[in-house]
C-alpha cells in the first residue's frame, strides 16, 4: 500500500548549503491511521515546488493497532522464550555466511543481534528533565515517542554523481520501518551527496490512494535529514547536528562510513572519501549523544545506546572489533573504523543486517506481548509473530521497488560500479533469498 500527499518543500541554498527546510513524510502505522511528520530537522533541497511524497517502502499491509503498541512496552528484563531465541539465532546464521568472501565472519560478535533487538524493541523515552538539560529552549520538545536516529550512507562511488551505493539505503529503510512499526519517532540522516538516492528510497509516486484522507488523525514520526561535508558545515548546521544528537533515545548506523584512526573515511579499496568532499561528520552525533547522556550514578555509561550494522570493517561501530579488522580484512590497518558500537551486527551485506535487526526486534516485541511464553504450538503465538513481522519487516516486493527507485536516482553497486539493482556485486535474487529466509525464520517457530 502506498501513501501519498501533496507537501511543500522549500529551499534557501546559499554558497554554503543550509538545512533549514522542513519536509513532510507519511507512514501508515495501523489500518486506517495515517501519520504525518513535520519536524524541525529536515531535508536540504534545491527546489521550491509541490511534489507527491509518501513512504512507499515504509508501508506494510498489517500494522498493529495503536493500543497494541502502547500496551506492550515491557519490563527491560523480561526473559526471551527459547523458541524466540532460536528464531533469532536462525536469522543470525542467515546473515553471517560471509557470502561476499571478504572476511566478515571474523567480525561477528556473538549475541549482539539479540542484544540489539532487545534494545530496539523495548526502547523507552528518556525523562523529560534529562532531555531539557541537553536541549536549548528553542528545540522541539516532543517527548511522547522514543526517538530513533538512523545514520546511513556510504558514498564509495567517488567518480560518480551521486556517489551512493546500493548497500545502505534498503537496510536503513528496513530499520526505519521497524522503528515506526514499533511506535517510535524516526530521523534518518545521511550526507548531502546521498540525498537524491535516500529521497528515492522513501518516496513513492503512487498518488492514487484515498487513505491520505486520514492524515488529520496523525502526528509527526519520520524525517529525512542531510548534512554537507565537514568542510562545508556552517555554525548553524553544527548546532542543528548537536540538537539532533541530544534528542536521540537510540542511535543506529547501517552501512555508515566511519572514521579510521586518522579521522578519514575510506572505501574498501582505500580511497579517502573525505578528500573528495563527500563525508558529513555524522560520527559527531554519536559522540554528542554519549557525552550528553552519561549515567550520573557513577558508572559513566551512556543512556543512549549505539547499535551498528556493517560488513567490511570500515563502517561506524566497527571499532568494537578493530583488532580483528586489522588482522583479517584487506587494508584493515588503513580503513578500520574506530567508533565503537555498544552492539555490532556484522553481516555479509549490511542491508541483510538491517533486515535481520528489523525481524529480530519484531520477535522480541512478540515475545513480550506473549509474556515470554513459548509460541511454537500456539495459534495465537503464530498470529502474534505474523502481526509484528508484517509491521516491521519489508517484503520482497517492496524491496525490489525500493532498489529500482534508488537505481533510477543514480545509485550504483558499490563493487561493480554499475547502475543496476545488485548489491555488493551479488545478483538481486541473492538479497531477496536472504530476505525470504529471514522472514521464514521469523514467521515459523
Amino acid at each position: 500500500m502506498a501513501m501519498t500527499t501533496k507537501t511543500k518543500i522549500a529551499s534557501t541554498r546559499s554558497s554554503c548549503p543550509t538545512i533549514n527546510i522542513t519536509t513532510s513524510f507519511l507512514f501508515l502505522l495501523s489500518a486506517g491511521i495515517l501519520f504525518l511528520t513535520t519536524n524541525a530537522f529536515s531535508i536540504n533541497h534545491d527546489i521550491d515546488h509541490d511534489i507527491n511524497i509518501g513512504i512507499g517502502n515504509l508501508v506494510h499491509k498489517h500494522k498493529p493497532k495503536i493500543n497494541d503498541i502502547m500496551s506492550t512496552a515491557p519490563p527491560q528484563n523480561r526473559p526471551i522464550s527459547p523458541t524466540i531465541a532460536a528464531s533469532i539465532d536462525k536469522i543470525n546464521d542467515v546473515i553471517t555466511t560471509d557470502a561476499g568472501g571478504r572476511g566478515m565472519i571474523h567480525l561477528v560478535v556473538s549475541g549482539d543481534l539479540l542484544a540489539s533487538a532487545k534494545i530496539l524493541a523495548r526502547l523507552t523515552t528518556r525523562t523529560k528533565s534529562a532531555r531539557r538539560e541537553q536541549r536549548s529552549n528553542d528545540d522541539d520538545d516532543d517527548d511522547e515517542l522514543p526517538h530513533v536516529v538512523i545514520l546511513s550512507g556510504f558514498p564509495c562511488c567517488v567518480d560518480h554523481t551521486p556517489p551512493t551505493e546500493t548497500d545502505g539505503p534498503p537496510g536503513a529503510c528496513a530499520i526505519a520501518t521497524a522503528a515506526l512499526g514499533l511506535g517510535y519517532r524516526v530521523t534518518l540522516v545521511t550526507d548531502e551527496c546521498n540525498e537524491d538516492v535516500f529521497r528515492a528510497a522513501v518516496v513513492n509516486d503512487d498518488a492514487n490512494n484515498d487513505d491520505s484522507k486520514s492524515k488529520s488523525k496523525s502526528k509527526s514520526n519520520f524525517t529525512l535529514v542531510t548534512f554537507p561535508s565537514e568542510r562545508a558545515m556552517t555554525d548553524q548546521q553544527s548546532q542543528r547536528l548537536t540538537a539532533l544528537a541530544r534528542s536521540a533515545d537510540l542511535i543506529i548506523a547501517c552501512e555508515r562510513a566511519g572514521p579510521a584512526s586518522d579521522g578519514n573515511c575510506y572505501t574498501m579499496r582505500g580511497i579517502n572519501m573525505n578528500e573528495k568532499g563527500l563525508i558529513a561528520p555524522l560520527h559527531r552525533i554519536v559522540d554528542v549523544a554519549r557525552e550528553g547522556s552519561r549515567d550520573k550514578s557513577g558508572s559513566g555509561a551512556s543512556e543512549v545506546k549505539f547499535i551498528a550494522v556493517g560488513d567490511g570493517g570500515n563502517e561506524m561501530g566497527m571499532g568494537k572489533v578493530l583488532r580483528k579488522i586489522r588482522e583479517h580484512i584487506p587494508r584493515g590497518e588503513l580503513i578500520g573504523a574506530v567508533t565503537v558500537a555498544d552492539h555490532l551486527i556484522a553481516a555479509s551485506v549490511s542491508n541483510w543486517g538491517g533486515y535481520a535487526l528489523a525481524a529480530a526486534a519484531a520477535l522480541v516485541r512478540c515475545n513480550d506481548e506473549l509474556d515470554g511464553i513459548d509460541d511454537d504450538d500456539d495459534d495465537s503465538g503464530k498470529k502474534a509473530r505474523a502481526k509484528w513481522v508484517e509491521s516491521c519487516v519489508p517484503t520482497e516486493e517492496s524491496e525490489v521497488q525500493l532498489l529500482e527507485r534508488c537505481v533510477a536516482a543514480g545509485c550504483r553497486d558499490g563493487v561493480s560500479g554499475k547502475m543496476e539493482a545488485t548489491v555488493d556485486g551479488m545478483p538481486l535474487e541473492t538479497s531477496m533469498k536472504c530476505l525470504r529466509d529471514i522472514r521464514e525464520a521469523a514467521l515459523i517457530p
